[in-house]
């Protein structure tokens, strides 16, 4: 029984002929699109069995927020990130926003045909070249500096750290958008965005991080990340308010 799907895809021209080969071997594609702001939407108001999601570079901040978006408005629909060879961080981080697999974006079409009948099914796919380079890091790791602050900076926009600002200062939503000269609305979608990104359930729990790392002493540090007027409130941080 073949699977309803949609290809999306960085670049239009490939996600058209996945989609083709895939109509060819008997699987109803309901559309195949380039994942401008609007792709997640597309996703969700055509509600497919399944969502085959390209991209060239899975390391980049907000590379799965699609996915995100899609399993908390439909999720039912499983998602298959087809992409390029990642760190196991980068495995990690599209299983971590709802993905059901992450397949090579060079796989052959019946090995991307078999990761849409398991993901459909409700299993966990990675191509086992994908685990095997994944554990090989993980058991021989690159030396590196343990910065857990730099790496949290790195995951965040300029908007987003001082919004991070602004809720360890104990701003509520009200004061953040005032500060900011945004919507209520905006200024909510940024936090929840923060908390997404650190990987936090509340307010408190991403003040206490970023006090914990030393990720606002680094932000302060770097030039450009928020204006200098900001740079006053990083140290002090207080208990935010839950709203």
């Amino acid at each position: 029984m073949g699977v309803r799907l949609m290809v999306v895809d960085d670049h239009r021209l490939l996600a058209e002929a996945l989609a083709s080969a895939l109509k060819l071997r008997g699987h109803r594609v309901l559309a195949a699109a380039a994942p401008a702001a609007g792709a997640a939407d597309l996703v969700v108001s055509r509600a497919p069995e399944v969502c085959l999601l390209g991209t060239a570079t899975p390391a980049e901040p907000g590379a799965f927020d699609p996915i995100v978006k899609i399993k908390r408005e439909r999720p039912q629909v499983a998602v298959v990130v087809l992409g390029p060879v990642p760190s196991p961080r980068g495995i990690a981080a599209a299983f971590a926003a709802g993905a059901s697999g992450y397949v090579r974006h060079d796989e052959r079409i019946e090995g991307v045909e078999r990761a849409m009948v398991k993901a459909r099914a409700g299993e966990a796919v990675v191509a086992p070249q994908l685990l095997q380079g994944a554990f090989s890091e993980l058991l021989n790791p690159v030396a590196q500096p343990d910065d857990e602050g730099q790496r949290l900076l790195h995951l965040l926009t300029p908007r987003e750290v001082e919004v991070l600002v602004r809720v360890a200062e104990g701003e509520d939503t009200r004061l953040i958008a005032a500060g900011m000269g945004i919507a209520p609305s905006t200024a909510r979608t940024h936090v929840q965005r923060v908390l997404m990104k650190l990987g936090v359930g509340s307010r408190l729990e991403a003040a206490a991080l970023a006090a914990r790392t030393g990720l606002l002493d680094r932000a302060a540090a770097s030039p450009g990340v928020f204006p200098p007027a900001l740079s006053s409130m990083v140290p002090r941080p207080s208990l935010p308010m839950e709203r």
